[in-house]
Parts: C-alpha cells; sequence; structure tokens
C-alpha cells in the first residue's frame, strides 16, 4: 500500500529560572563588584532578578522553588554574593557558587536525611558547560508551573501552542489528510515536533539530554505523545541550529524534555475532559523519597481518549458545496456505479437487493457518489500506560552515579477512508451480473464495501523502553562524566475490515446465487458467510533501536579578568538500526510475507567536540559601554559509517552594554544526514499512481497525471547555515518587565524534502515545478502501469494520462527562511496578589524554497503545507490567596491555499483558553496540597476556518495542520501533594 497508504504555551511561556543572565562571572570575593541597592520586602523572585541585573552575575533560581517566597527589604552595600544570601536567609532556600553563577537550591528537610545537592550540576539546553546558559541564544522553556495552567493534558498539546512550532509532518491529527514532512510513515499514530516548519527530521528532539530511540516507518521523528504529561519538569526549546553541540538533526533547532528528578512525598493527578463527541481520562501517581547522598523518584500515567469521528464535525467531509467549494465524493459507493466496456456510466438503483436487476432499473449517465470520509475517524482513540523512575547516589569520594528508566505503551485505533485499487470487474459468470450493452462483455463496478466489511481500522500497537545511565567524577575543578543510554521503539499496525481482492474475484465467478458475491444491492446483501472469506487485511511492524556512550571533560582552563575560561570536551559513539517487516492478504489466496522494504538498516556514528566560554568582560573591569561580553565557541566533527564525515562549527556572543540590556548573537553551520526513510527504496516507500490534479491550462480544469511517489536514488546529506541576532531587555527600574526578540536567519542547502506534499500544485505554478512535469509521456506511462508499485485508486486508464509527474523525495536546491521571535511580559504583585500579562509569537518574514537549481524562487510562507508567517500566543495569568486564573489568546494569521485553482484564501483562527484554579485546603488537614482546576480551551468553540483540502484519496473542509478539530473541550483536574 506504501506510502499513500498511510498516508504549544510558548506565549505563555515564562522562564523556569526566577532570574537568569547569560554568561559566567568571576570568582571573585570581597570588596570587588559591591553594590548599592535598596530593595524593599517583595516576592523573592524580583528581588533576585534586580539583583542579578545589577551585578551582571548569573542567578539560577528554579522557578518552583521562589515563586511563591517573599524576600526582606535589602538596602545598603553589598557583594553579589552577600546579597543574595541576605534575600535567602530563612527562606528555607541556599545557594551554591558554580564558577562566577549562583544556583539556588532548597535546604535539606530538618527531619530528613542529606539530599543530593544537584543543581550545581544544572545544564541548560544549548551548551555542554554546566552552570551557564548557551552564550548569543535564547531557550524558550515550558515550566512545571505553565503545563499545570495550561489546560493541555498531553505532551504533543503543550508544544503544539509553541509559536516556533508547525503542526505539518507526523502527528496523529494528520494521519491520512497529509502526505507531507514524514506524516505517510506515521503507522503507530504518534507525534513529533516541527520547529520553523523545516521538517520533524530538522528538529533533535532530545529527553533529559539522550536522543531517544525514533518512531514512524523507517524511524522518521522522535514520539513525544508518549512521554506523560505528569513527570515532566520543563521543555526546553532552542530554536536555533545547534549541530556544533548536539550533531545531525539540530537544523531547526532543539527540543530537550526535562523529567522530574526531585520529589519528597507523593503526587496524585486526576483529570477528566470532554468535547463534542468524545472525552478523556488522565490519571497519574507520582513518588519520591530521599535519603543520605541519595534521591529516587518513580511514576506512572494512565491516559485514555476516545475516537473523534468525522461524522461529528460538519466540515470533516468531501462534499464541500455547504461551503461554497467542489464535491469531491467518488462514485465507489453502495449502491455502487457501473461502468461499461466503453466508458459508460450506469448508476445502480435504491431499494433493491440486486437480484433480478434488469437493464432497464439502471441510471444511465448517472454515477452514485459516496462521501468517503463518512464513518471515519479524525482523531483515533487511545489507550497508553507509561512509567518512568530515576536514582541519584552519590557514591563518596569523587564519583556519584545517575541512572533513570522510561516505559510507554500506546494502543491506537482509527476508522479510516477506503483504499481503492479501481474497479471490480465482474464478468457473466455472477449471478447478479447485468449487461447495459447487451454485448455480454465484463462490467466494472465501483464499490464501496464498508457496508459489508466496516469501516476500514488501522490498530496501532507502540512500545517503547528508555534508560540512560551516568558516572561522574570531580576531579578537583574540573569533572568528568561517563554516560551511556538505550532505546527502543516498537510499532505494529493491523489494517482490518477491507477486501482481499483474490478471494472476491473467487467470489465473484461463483455461479451459485446463495454463495456468490452480489455488487449489485443497495446495502449489504451478500451471504455473510461469503463476506468473511472475502475480508483481508495488512499488517506492518517497525522496530527502532539506538544505543550511545559519551565520555565528556568540562572546567576552567585559565583566568580572565572577568572569570574563567571553561571548556567541555568529549567524544560520543552511537549506533542506530531500523528493521521493517510487513504481512499482506489483500491480493493472494492467503495471508503472505510482504517483505521488509529494503530493511533493516543501520548506521554508527563516531563525533568528537569541544566547547570554549569565555567571560571576556566583567562589570568589575567598569569599561564604559560594556558591563559584560562572553564569547563561546564550539566545534564538532561527526563520521556517519554511511554518508560519510562533517564538521560544523558555532560561534555565540553576548554583549550587555548596561546591566538591562543584553545583546547577543549566534552564527554556525549544521548537518543532517539523510534518515532510514530518506535512503529507503523499493515497494515499501516507492508508488506510482494516477490522479487527477488541477491544472488552469486545461477545459476541464484538471488533466490526468501519473506520479511517482518516494525517494529519489541520488539523495545525499543536507547542510544548513544559521545566524541569529536578539536582545533581552529587563529594566531594574521596573523588576517584572521583560522583553526579547531573536532574528533568525537559516538558509538550508540540498535540503531533503517531500515535494509531494504540493502535488496539487504541480500544474498551476509550472515555472517552479518545470523540471519534475513531463508532457505527453506516451511510452513511459505503459510501462509505469506495469510496474509493481502501482495503483490506480481512481480508475484512470493509460490513454487518459497526459503528465508525468516526479514527486519523489530529493535534495532541493535550496530553502531560505527569515524571521523574528520575540516576547514581552510582565509580572507583579506580591506573594498572595499576583498578576502576570504578556504575548510571545513568531513572525516569518520569509520562506523561500527553490525546487531544483533551474526552477524559480518562491515565497511559500503563510501557503497550505508551509508555516504561517504569524502565530500569537498571549498570556494574562493572576492569583488571589488561593484562586487563581489564568487565560491564552492563541492566533494563527490567514494564508493562501494554492493547492487548488484558482487561490483561495483562508481565513485567520483565534481561539481562547481558560483555566480556574483553587488551592482547596489549609496547612494541614486531608485537603492540604490539593488543588482543583477547570479548564476550558477552545472557549467559544471556535471551529476550523473552511480550507478546500484536497488530499490524493481524500478530502475535507479544514487543514490539521493549522487548526485542531477537537472544539471546547472542558476539563476538571485535582492534584493531590502528600
Amino acid at each position: 500500500m506504501g506510502i499513500l497508504r498511510d498516508a504549544l504555551i510558548a506565549a505563555s511561556i515564562s522562564t523556569s529560572m526566577a532570574a537568569l543572565v547569560l554568561g559566567t562571572a568571576p570568582a571573585m570575593a570581597g570588596e570587588i563588584g559591591r553594590k548599592t541597592y535598596h530593595l524593599p520586602a517583595q516576592p523573592l523572585a524580583a528581588s533576585l532578578r534586580a539583583v542579578a541585573i545589577a551585578s551582571g552575575r548569573n542567578i539560577a533560581a528554579p522557578a518552583d522553588l521562589v515563586n511563591e517566597k517573599r524576600a526582606p527589604a535589602l538596602d545598603g552595600d553589598f557583594s553579589a554574593e552577600e546579597a543574595v544570601a541576605a534575600l535567602l536567609d530563612g527562606s528555607g532556600l541556599s545557594f551554591d557558587r558554580v564558577g562566577g553563577s549562583f544556583v539556588v537550591r532548597a535546604l535539606q528537610k530538618a527531619a530528613g536525611p542529606a539530599v543530593v545537592n544537584s543543581e550545581q550540576d544544572i545544564l541548560v539546553t544549548g551548551t555542554r558547560i554546566r552552570g551557564a546558559g548557551p552564550v548569543g541564544s535564547n531557550v524558550v522553556t515550558v515550566d512545571r508551573k505553565e503545563i499545570d495552567r495550561s489546560g493541555y493534558s498531553t505532551t504533543q498539546q503543550l508544544l503544539a501552542a509553541v509559536p516556533q512550532n508547525f503542526g505539518g509532518g507526523a502527528n496523529e491529527g494528520t494521519v491520512g489528510f497529509s502526505v507531507r514532512n514524514n506524516s505517510s510513515t506515521n503507522f503507530g499514530f504518534g507525534s513529533g515536533i516541527n520547529l520553523r516548519g523545516l521538517g520533524t527530521t530538522s528538529t533533535l528532539t532530545l529527553i533529559d539530554g539522550n536522543r531517544p530511540p525514533l518512531g514512524g516507518g523507517a524511524g522518521s521523528f522522535v514520539d513525544l505523545t508518549l512521554i506523560p504529561s505528569s513527570v515532566i519538569d520543563r521543555i526546553e526549546i532552542l530554536a536555533d541550529g545547534a549541530s556544533a553541540i548536539y550533531g545531525s538533526d539540530a537544523v531547526a533547532g532543539v527540543v530537550n524534555v526535562r523529567l522530574r528528578r526531585d520529589l519528597d512525598g507523593a503526587e496524585t493527578r486526576l483529570r477528566y475532559g470532554f468535547a463534542d463527541g468524545f472525552d478523556e481520562v488522565q490519571a497519574s501517581q507520582l513518588g519520591g523519597f530521599h535519603w543520605t547522598g541519595g534521591r529516587f523518584i518513580a511514576g506512572y500515567e494512565y491516559y485514555r481518549r476516545g475516537r473523534l469521528g468525522a461524522d461529528d464535525r460538519r466540515y470533516a467531509t468531501e462534499d464541500l458545496r455547504a461551503y461554497g467549494g467542489p464535491d469531491y465524493r467518488q462514485d465507489y459507493a453502495n449502491p455502487a456505479t457501473i461502468v461499461t466496456a466503453n466508458g459508460q456510466v450506469f448508476g445502480v438503483p435504491r431499494g433493491q437487493n440486486g437480484t433480478g436487476l434488469t437493464v432497464g432499473d439502471l441510471v444511465a449517465g448517472a454515477a452514485n457518489l459516496a462521501d468517503g470520509r463518512q464513518g471515519t475517524d479524525i482523531l483515533p482513540e487511545l489507550d497508553r500506560h507509561s512509567a518512568y523512575a530515576a536514582v541519584e547516589q552519590d557514591l563518596g569520594g569523587i564519583f556519584k552515579f545517575r541512572a533513570q528508566g522510561f516505559f510507554a505503551d500506546r494502543r491506537s485505533s482509527a476508522r479510516y477512508f477506503p483504499s481503492n485499487y479501481g474497479g471490480v470487474v465482474v464478468t457473466p459468470d455472477n449471478p447478479f451480473y447485468v449487461d447495459p450493452l447487451g454485448t455480454g462483455q465484463p462490467i466494472t463496478v465501483h464499490y464501496d464495501f464498508r457496508p459489508d466489511l466496516g469501516s476500514p481500522t488501522l490498530n496501532a500497537h507502540v512500545t517503547n523502553w528508555a534508560g540512560a545511565a551516568s558516572l561522574d567524577a570531580s576531579l578537583g575543578r574540573w569533572s568528568a562524566e561517563f554516560h551511556g543510554a538505550y532505546g527502543e521503539q516498537r510499532e505494529r499496525q493491523t489494517t482490518i475490515n477491507v477486501p482481499n481482492y483474490y478471494r472476491l474475484a473467487v467470489a465473484l465467478a461463483d455461479p451459485d446465487p446463495a454463495t456468490a458475491y452480489n455488487l449489485l444491492g443497495d446495502g449489504s446483501v451478500t451471504n455473510p458467510a461469503t463476506i468473511d472469506r472475502v475480508r483481508g487485511g495488512f499488517v506492518q511492524t517497525g522496530r527502532s533501536r539506538q544505543w550511545s556512550t559519551t565520555l565528556k571533560f568540562e572546567g576552567p582552563l585559565f583566568a580572565l579578568p572577568a572569570g574563567d575560561v571553561r571548556m567541555a570536551i568529549g567524544g560520543e559513539y552511537r549506533h542506530e538500526w531500523y528493521g521493517y517487516s510487513s504481512a499482506d492478504d489483500e491480493f493472494t489466496p492467503g495471508p503472505v510475507d510482504a517483505g521488509s522494504a529494503g530493511f533493516p538498516l543501520g548506521r554508527s556514528v563516531v563525533a568528537g567536540y569541544a566547547e570554549l566560554l569565555a567571560p571576556l568582560i566583567g562589570p568589575e573591569q567598569d569599561i564604559p559601554g560594556i558591563d559584560r561580553l562572553d564569547l563561546s565557541v564550539a566545534g564538532r566533527i561527526e563520521r556517519y559509517s554511511d554518508v560519510g564525515t562533517t564538521a560544523n562549527p558555532r560561534l555565540g556572543l553576548s554583549w550587555t552594554p548596561v546591566p538591562a540590556l543584553t545583546l547577543r548573537s549566534t552564527f554556525g553551520t549544521s548537518f543532517r544526514a539523510p534518515s532510514f526513510s530518506d535512503i529507503r527504496h523499493g515497494p515499501g516507500l516507492n508508488q506510482i499512481i494516477p490522479l487527477p490534479l488541477p491544472d488552469p491550462a486545461s477545459p476541464t480544469g484538471n488533466s490526468n497525471v501519473v506520479a511517482l511517489f518516494g525517494n529519489r536514488p541520488d539523495i545525499g546529506p543536507e547542510k544548513a547555515r544559521t545566524w541569529t541576532a536578539g536582545f533581552d531587555f529587563r529594566p531594574a527600574g521596573l523588576p517584572g518587565l521583560s522583553v526579547s526578540a531573536t532574528y533568525f536567519d537559516i538558509s538550508y542547502r540540498d535540503r531533503i524534502s517531500n515535494v509531494a506534499a504540493e502535488l496539487f500544485s504541480f500544474l498551476s505554478q509550472r515555472s517552479r515545478f518545470q523540471s519534475l512535469i513531463t508532457d505527453n509521456p506516451a511510452a513511459a506511462t505503459t510501462a509505469l502501469y506495469a510496474d509493481p508499485t502501482f495503483v490506480n485508486p481512481y480508475g484512470i486508464p493509460v490513454s487518459a494520462v497526459t503528465v508525468l509527474i516526479d514527486g519523489r523525495n530529493a535534495n532541493l536546491s535550496r530553502t531560505t527562511e527569515r524571521g523574528l521571535d520575540f516576547d514581552i511580559g510582565y509580572r507583579g504583585g506580591e506573594k498572595d496578589r499576583s498578576f502576570e500579562l504578556g504575548v510571545s509569537g513568531t513572525w516569518l518574514f520569509t520562506l523561500k524554497q527553490q525546487i531544483t537549481a533551474t526552477s524559480d524562487v518562491a515565497d511559500v510562507v503563510s501557503t497550505i503545507g508551509n508555516p504561517i508567517d504569524l502565530r500569537l500566543r498571549g498570556r494574562a495569568a493572576a492569583t488571589l490567596g488561593k484562586a487563581s486564573a489564568a487565560a491564552y489568546l492563541n492566533f494563527v494569521n490567514g494564508y493562501l491555499n494554492n493547492g487548488v485553482a484558482p487561490v483561495e484564501r483562508v481565513q485567520s483562527w483565534t481561539t481562547l483558553d481558560l483555566q480556574l484554579g483553587y488551592e482547596l485546603g489549609g496547612d494541614r488537614g486531608p485537603l492540604h496540597g490539593a488543588r482543583l482546576a477547570l479548564s476550558v480551551t477552545n472557549l467559544f468553540d471556535s471551529s476550523p476556518p473552511y480550507v478546500n483540502n484536497r488530499t490524493p484519496f481524500s478530502a475535507s473542509g479544514f487543514d490539521p495542520e493549522n487548526a485542531s478539530p477537537v472544539g471546547r473541550m472542558i476539563a476538571f483536574q485535582l492534584v493531590k501533594s502528600w
């Protein structure tokens, strides 16, 4: 069946650090760097931020530690260290010095044992140097507080709201709607992330810094929906090229999901949500404890969601006439449509059982039509179990041991639209045969088998397990880490309720009316035993494995007046492997091995890297116009066993002219090795399909083409250059205000792109795709019709084909993307009376693509299948005593649907999310630590904007890449800490 068969709260994100000024500071004490402070008693986070700004020191303070605490007044001259100590006095918090930075941590409980002090080991995504942020870059963080108040239940929903993320690609909502960005390989109903819209394979996804096993056919993306949201501590998003730090895939950026590691007690979560047509249930339990020199945490989450049927959403239909659009229903219907040998069409009448049907009963020239979306699902039902555990132990002396394990099991099911393989031939041997022409020739019947077999259904089962362990050694001022990780993901999809065409042909040739197959009635009129014999299916199984080992050293090299120059240096070895198998029961007398589609495939990767962080100028040097100046230099060399060697550098610069303002910039190159799905060939991926495409030059508005899908044999690696420039503004006089913006410029050459994503634009935009179009292919078409990978869902004869389209994946000449990320926020108030306002978003200026070296350059931003030019997420939150409220406004700008002719405008889409929360208990009692929340996402039940969205096999009236069909979701959640 091949490729066409299976064919977040960023604007509300606040940084997980209550105060963070990037860069390192000198390890100096005494009178040097003393400042005068006049700070009132206020929230601790505000005071720490004021000290960080005034002193130029990095103060890393996790929000969950400081958000609910107040600081005393601070008045007088203090060094940065003295100021932090005074603010934390009596708070139950302490701090450690990491280089020139301060890391706030919780004191051990008075009645409990000592805990592992790992806060000093904070490692921010985008750098290998602990206790420092990535110089020149902006890391967007979705912390635990934001996750709780978002109203979302799954990791996929959290990331879908991030403005830098584009919904196109592999996610559970695009299955059956799109073949773009590996969505056609998503036979386990998973979801990946697609930063900048450059593809799921161009975003590196990590879990606690580890590369997890890959999901999807050929291991084409990381399946984030397996990660339970209840065990996430924070999600760090670096929307910047980072191959010099992490290696291949980090072209558009890095998403690092950090799991919870520190809990002394227990936490129970219960959630129930419902929307029109389906509901969801979520329950989780976490528990953890500390002991002398160690800690342990474990968690379990169960999540169940019902199916969302197309029948429950009026726009999920192939008949778009109600919206002023076309009717895409096909003549594979019940009752059926008859096509005679000379091409005449006759409709089978309604209200009869196919017995005794005469030529006079047929409706000449009128095809019966059926909606392929009817009875299908636009979101699958699913049932997921997941578990997680982590342990840390100080081994005494210089060593520390860490380990964690993860397991998930998900079962999904979705009703699918029919996959028609041309009409079914009925000969005069069939007892129900009707001869419209009176010539005794066979007739072709276009028949909808769903009333007989039920809706075709895809049942998927995915399991994932992963483990990682590390041994850390403290070597004086240097540290060493030896790390190893292993992960494996297995996916199995079973397709049921489809006909076996071999056994169907036998049943159609059966002369006995009691057992022969009857295609000419209205409804299901065939003997049930015959139907069961004809019932077929298809099974495909994938298995991904990945293991790696790393040795890293990190520490200071030498001292500059502004502080220590620090280095991280290390080496990595990684092995990736993917295997596939399938069994087919559609075209043979019984189930047969359908092959492994060219798998298994494997590769080994050896890499070496180094990163240098240099504080060139610090505030103690008192240089006019330069309060701080930090430089980072990183480089990485990787050798792939199958695609060769690459070297990638990265530079970062951070300049603070005054304490309130930081200017930053990065430059680097990135590299992505072809994934297994890119280099695979054969029946498992390649496919040849005739279909009608919009063609303005045709008198009928459409031309019949034969299209090639799959991979070209000459696919090679991708390369990119990324440049960013931005600023962070946090004025000391208004400590609650934060303004940041980052301009990005990505030049992506030799990009491996699925040109079939724009298949319906080929003939309407010939200047872009001309080198992929062959007019009047003549003899070549006949040979393609005989190819083993050929299927004909539209029943187009070879004589009707006028164009050959090459829609196979290929290295494009170049993609250039430029835009701006921004966030403006303000926090104010006190502990029990606080508020927050803000907005964040991404504004894409341009996304230019050149399909081939000779084609025109086209700007595809804000066109169907590509990122939208403007996405915003506004936020407003308030706390009043035990009560809290949060609201989020989500905006997706309008865009052009150039997949149809003439081009149509798609309207913008705005939704509002709301959460109301209340702390139920007091300082003690059974409700102590309990919080009840009511969340409503898409409060006004705003439907997705209408889109004339035609796909190769079906159609719909909305675009799941840019809008969710869920509608208003109301959820109740209870969280209890023990």
